[in-house]
């Protein structure tokens, strides 16, 4: 899957021969910065290293699908800008990808992951990407997803799209990135790119961030714009930073917040993230630890439980069995209204775009028609069954989603809080990685993901270890517009914990990585 052509012409290509090699001379935003302020590098080399990388890895990870013909020049502009001492923003100079479901005015297509929407080439930027761009970020290019954002097929291959194929998780290529943001994921986690941005509906950032080892930050619902992406429900969606470490995220949230008025629900941010890193950001705190959102992985609780060592330590009192009463009802009512609202929200998207389908009664047909090559493996249920409802006008939609909105804040997670007097909720985020099974589909067994999804509220989840050789996740939520209490604590976990590693891109179940070890 060779993907990088003209842009690489006159770059010499080199060899991986090993992880630290793989990932160039930096790992973390703060060393990229340090090298840019520092004159050790520049964006133009920047963006030739990571050209470097893809085309090193993509065969092997699918986690790209399409480069920026003009990134090259946007890095050489930006080092020019740099050189006369003008710096956008935090992430001046440093290139971003973006996942394949983000409009973009650069002559790449919008395509969900499907090879239908290749006509999809957008005129303008999403308004996150111009916060991105007026902050200095560079957009390198696409990143792969799990198709239609993992809302086509009950029985999909999380990772897999028409347009990239199956992205594999970099820790063990046979097991699952998570979806379906993973190709961002990914593409971090391999060192393919500094940072990357995801989306959300149900754990679209956070697991894929989890089972990938790295940082994901899915904020409050209206905090970053949701105008020119890919919808599925305007009641959860929203886009989100993934990174290697808590300090890259954080930049990277900044530099993507501002109220968009095309955005019904935009925010205006109230104040900076990035102050929000404190060393010292759980001592004094009361943390809830939530039981009910655990047990689907016996091997991953454990790990947990170490992590509630090391809060511990870090001075922070742990409340157990802080549980959300409501947990059932809000899983019993999601996924009807999540279809309902998607046939219409995308109906929306597709009148307005340049796709030649303006409907998802138009998709579903041109899928039967391509059906060799947009569903080999899985097919396309969830599409029919929203197609097959009345949209939001069914019978107590509104009524109906005030209800679950109710259930995941007010009686949910805000009364979670308040209950047990705590300022954080906690859970591991989700299981290991399972085995890719283009056969019977994705083998995911739970996770911490819907309360803060429902309910719109900031979920952070970070590396908390290893079960053997695969990254399992922290998370880290609370209620609305609460990311800086979130981001102290994240924080304050990952310096004193330091379970980030890097991947082997192995192949089966090898020799363990051993928690607490380097």
């Amino acid at each position: 899957m060779k993907i990088i052509n003209k842009l690489l012409y006159g770059l010499v290509i080199f060899t991986v021969g090993s992880m630290a090699q793989a990932q160039g001379n930096f790992t973390t935003t703060s060393e990229i910065r340090a090298a840019l302020e520092t004159g050790t590098t520049t964006s133009e080399l920047l963006v030739s290293r990571y050209l470097k990388q893809i085309n090193q890895l993509n065969d092997k990870l699918h986690a790209v699908t399409q480069l920026s013909p003009s990134a090259m020049e946007e890095a050489r502009r930006l080092d020019r800008l740099r050189r006369e001492g003008q710096i956008l923003g935090p992430l001046h100079g440093i290139p971003v990808l973006l996942k394949d479901n983000i409009d973009t005015g650069d002559g790449l297509a919008n395509t969900a992951g499907s090879i239908l929407l290749n006509d999809n080439i957008p005129t303008k930027d999403a308004f996150l990407v111009q916060q991105l761009k007026k902050r200095g970020a560079i957009v390198l290019g696409k990143a792969n997803l799990s198709e239609w954002a993992n809302f086509r097929s009950t029985k999909s291959s999380s990772g897999w799209s028409g347009t990239g194929g199956q992205a594999r998780n970099p820790f063990d290529l046979s097991r699952s990135p998570c979806g379906s943001s993973a190709g961002s994921a990914i593409a971090v986690s391999a060192g393919m790119i500094p940072l990357a941005v995801g989306t959300e509906t149900d754990g679209s950032i956070t697991c894929p961030a989890a089972v990938n080892g790295i940082v994901g930050i899915k904020p409050t619902l209206g905090l970053i714009s949701r105008s020119g992406i890919i919808p599925i429900s305007a009641y959860q969606d929203t886009a989100g930073p993934m990174a290697t470490t808590v300090t890259g995220a954080t930049l990277m949230l900044d530099a993507m917040v501002g109220q968009d008025p095309r955005d019904n629900d935009s925010l205006a941010p109230s104040g900076q993230y990035a102050d929000a890193l404190n060393p010292e950001g759980l001592k004094g705190k009361r943390i809830g630890v939530v039981r009910n959102l655990m047990g689907y992985s016996p091997q991953t609780d454990a790990v947990f439980e170490l992590a509630l060592t090391v809060l511990q330590e870090q001075g922070a009192t742990i409340v157990d069995n802080a549980n959300i009463e409501t947990l059932e009802k809000i899983h019993g009512l999601e996924f009807e209204l999540l279809a309902w609202e998607f046939k219409d929200a995308l109906n929306e998207y597709l009148a307005n775009s340049p796709s030649q389908y303006k409907s998802l009664e138009a998709l579903i047909t041109a899928n039967q028609n391509a059906r060799e090559t947009e569903m080999p493996f899985f097919g396309q249920e969830i599409f029919e069954m929203a197609q097959g409802s009345r949209g939001r006008k069914e019978e107590g939609f509104v009524n109906k989603i005030e209800e679950l909105r109710r259930l995941a804040r007010a009686q949910g997670i805000d009364a979670t809080m308040a209950k047990h007097n705590v300022d954080i909720l906690i859970a591991p985020t989700v299981s290991p990685a399972w085995k890719i099974d283009h056969i019977n589909g994705d083998h995911f067994t739970g996770s911490a993901t819907t309360p803060a999804a429902v309910a719109g509220y900031p979920h952070i989840t970070v590396p908390m270890g290893f079960v053997q050789h695969l990254p399992v996740g922290l998370s880290f939520f609370a209620s609305a517009n609460q990311e800086d209490r979130l981001i102290a604590a994240a924080y304050n976990y990952e310096q004193a914990s330091k379970q980030r590693r890097a991947p082997r891109f192995l192949n089966g179940d090898p020799a363990p990585y051993i928690s607490g070890t380097n």
